[in-house]
This record gives C-alpha cells, structure tokens and sequence, in this order.
C-alpha cells in the first residue's frame, strides 16, 4: 500500500495548507460523458452490475484520471447502496432513474428499518475502496462518499426521485418523529459506512446532501444538518498518522453555510448559486471550500470556460483552502474536450493565486 502521495495538493487544499497550485475534481467524473465509461457499462450490463463489481468500480474509477490531469479520484458507487442494503430494493429502470421496489410508506416499515452490516451487505463498496487505492498506487488521493441521512430517506420515502418531495415533507410535518427514526437508522448507518471506507483506504470522505435544499430553513436545521453533524462527529479523523478530512455537499445550501461551517467539517461545498468569495468572507478562517462552477459552463467554448474558471479563482482571491469543482455532477452530454479545457485552466490560471 502506498503511504506517501505523489500528488496531495487536494488533501492540502482541504487542510487549508499552502499548495502551488489550486487542486480539482469534478463530480460524476467517471460517467457517462465519457466514451470509455459506456463501454464498461455495456460490459457490466446494467449501472448496478458496475456498482456491485470492484473490478469494473475500479476500471471506471481510474477512466477519468487517464484522460485527466485530475488532483483526486472519487470511489465509483451510488448513494443508493445504503439503502439498498437496508433491504428497500434497489433498482434502475431505462430513462427514469432510480427507483425502490420496499419504499417507506408505513409505520411498520419505518420501524423494522435497520443499520445494515457494512461487511456483510456492501463488502462490494469496500473491496472496490482497497482495489482503487491500491491501483492509484500513490498518485492522487481516493474520495469516498455517502449520501446525507436526510437525502437518503427522501428516495427511501418518494421510492425514487421526485419534484415536490411531498411524500417525505408530509411525513416530515405529520409524523416527525417517524422522520426522525429513520434519519436516526440513516445516520448511523453512514458513519458506519463512511468510516468502513476509511479502513478501506479512502483518504477524503465527502457528504452529498443532495435534497438538503429543497427544506425550509428551520426544517433544514432540525431534518439535515444536525444528522449531518452527527456524522461528522462519529467519523475516523487520522488513520496511519495522516488526516482524513472531509467535506459537506448541500446543494442549495448557499443560504445556510455559516450554519454549516460550524458544525466541524474541514470544507464545504458550494453550488453555482453561491458566490465563492462571499463564502469565504463569511466562514474562509473555519473551513476550505470546494466549487463552483455551473456544470453547463461546459457547453460552452474552451475560451469561455477559461473566463468563467478565471472569475471564480479571482472571486476566490490569493491563498489556499480552495478546491476547485463543478457546483453538481458533470453532465452527460459534455464533450470530453471540454472537460479537459477545464482542467487545464484550472491549473494554469490558478498558480497566480498561491
């Protein structure tokens, strides 16, 4: 196993410790944009035969870093799997995303869910978190993830995604310490889960609460962050003498990130919404931050993309604690070509900064 990194510019990003550069991955960087990632995916047969396969989750994995000049690789898997293992039933069907065949619908299925037995039930997770790490052998960090309780038991509730989210926010207003039972389950099973990673090899650990901003503010501060907080807390901070940091994703959380800044994660993730270098002025001495950039800025030529990479690292300013992303997962129709004018910008127009 490798233990000294040829390229830990994120993690020191992460850290808030100076870097000559500003670092960057992009979200879903292994994903269907690239003509190589379909290509395994039609060998493993469905999106699940890849997730569940550590063979083909480390192919996958290791796609975009082959293409890129990327600063960190991120474990190919779902938020999904969590409840998946929870018993609920997980399944994809054409053009219509995920979708549970046991959804929480009722009392007694609320309080039969259980925390599943990582080792037992998503031993496929962890094996594909050594196989990767041991792959990159050395060359950049490995991410691992999870979902936040609260976006977890939105597709536990809905049975899938949804517009309005009124099956768990009726639930939520009606029923709220049903809400708060599965958010309980939720939350210990994630710590569990991001915490199996870590032993595993994962040498960051990020939360995507995807749905956190669909809530009301006061429903965000009792249904979200303080699971998220929770989590934080429980997880493994150091492992073979070096810091594990991690990151706290709400997309639409802009609004609230003082109140996320505090709750002791190393950074925060910020959507397109929200200006970077306001966040900093207003949490920059607590946390790094990771962002932001429209994920369809993209579309756009080479030349614009470099403008828009420009005005994010200015609004940024000098110093480190910046790790450049995408405000949401990188999309499908973008040209490969782009992706790497990006990531070439990014490096380049960057070194002024540090």
């Amino acid at each position: 196993m490798d233990f000294k990194l040829k390229n830990d510019t994120f993690l020191r990003a992460l850290l808030r410790q100076p870097t000559t550069y500003t670092p960057l991955w992009m979200m879903r960087q292994a994903g269907r944009y690239l003509p190589e990632y379909r290509e395994t995916r039609k060998q493993a047969g469905s999106f699940l035969g890849l997730c569940k396969n550590p063979d083909y989750a480390t192919e996958v994995t290791l796609q975009p870093l082959e293409r890129f000049p990327l600063d960190a690789a991120i474990l190919f898997s779902d938020i999904l799997t969590v409840p998946d293992a929870m018993g609920l039933g997980l399944y994809f069907s054409d053009g219509e995303g995920p979708k549970f065949e046991r959804p929480l619908r009722d009392e007694s299925s609320i309080k039969a869910l259980r925390v599943p037995d990582i080792d037992k039930d998503l031993r496929y997770v962890t094996d594909a978190v050594t196989q990767i790490r041991k792959a990159l052998d050395g060359s950049v960090p490995l991410i691992g993830f999870s979902g936040s309780p609260f976006t977890l038991s939105c597709y536990m509730v809905e049975g899938g995604g949804s517009e309005d989210y009124a099956k768990v926010k009726t639930l939520m207003y009606n029923e709220p310490k049903l809400m708060h039972h599965i958010l309980e389950i939720s939350t210990q099973a994630v710590i569990n889960y991001l915490n199996a990673q870590i032993e595993a090899g994962a040498q960051a650990v990020m939360i995507f609460d995807s749905w956190g901003g669909v809530l009301s503010h006061a429903a965000f501060h009792e249904f979200s962050l303080p699971y998220t907080q929770r989590i934080v807390e429980g997880l493994i901070k150091e492992k073979d003498g070096v810091k594990i940091p991690n990151i706290v994703f709400t997309k639409g959380g802009g609004i609230w990130i003082d109140s996320i800044a505090n709750i002791g994660c190393d950074a925060v993730g910020l959507d397109w919404t929200m200006d970077i270098g306001i966040a900093r002025q207003k949490v920059g001495h607590k946390v790094a931050l990771q962002g932001n950039m429209d994920p369809v800025v993209l579309f756009a030529s080479p030349n614009a993309i470099e403008v828009e990479v420009e005005k994010i690292l200015s609004s940024y300013g000098f110093g480190s604690g910046h790790v450049f992303n995408l405000g949401h997962g990188i999309s499908q129709h973008t040209n490969p070509d782009h992706a790497a004018a990006l990531v070439k910008a990014v490096h380049e127009l960057s070194k002024k900064y540090h």
